[in-house]
């Protein structure tokens, strides 16, 4: 199986990536990770966002470590894009991968359980599996 796992370097996304090993590990799959920048309209969708890229490169180096804790190696790219939701289904069928996994935390703005616009998106229409890996509630 090749599992895409998008990180933004919260705990759950790291979560995600440590789960996505232990899957992987077991049916001799592949895990690729992605950091996705997203690029203000008023900047060229290419445009040096040095500083983003370097908090984006160390977000994929703490993807990596936390695979390496299991012995396991993990594929890394930075990306830009308008719309980070857009962006790794874009990825997920480029790579054909068999499952996206999200890493999402518990977020209870406003009385009830709220999914943020990206992992939303993914799930509305990505074509693969997608599997949410929430942390529990505090």
């Amino acid at each position: 199986k090749s599992i895409l796992v998008p990180v933004n370097g919260t705990e759950a996304s790291l979560m995600a990536v440590d789960f996505a090993c232990m899957i992987a590990k077991r049916t001799r799959g592949k895990v690729h990770v992605v950091h996705v920048i997203e690029v203000r309209r008023a900047l060229a969708l290419d445009a040096d966002l040095t500083d983003e890229a370097q908090r984006g490169e160390d977000i994929l180096s703490q993807a990596e470590a936390t695979a390496h804790r299991q012995d396991f190696d993990v594929e890394g790219d930075l990306l830009q894009a308008r719309d980070a939701g857009h962006a790794i289904v874009d990825e997920a069928v480029e790579r054909q991968a068999d499952a996206i996994i999200i890493g999402v935390p518990y977020r209870k703005p406003f009385g009830d359980f709220e999914l943020s616009k990206v992992p939303a998106h993914v799930l509305k229409t990505a074509q693969c599996e997608v599997i949410l890996l929430r942390l529990p509630a505090d």
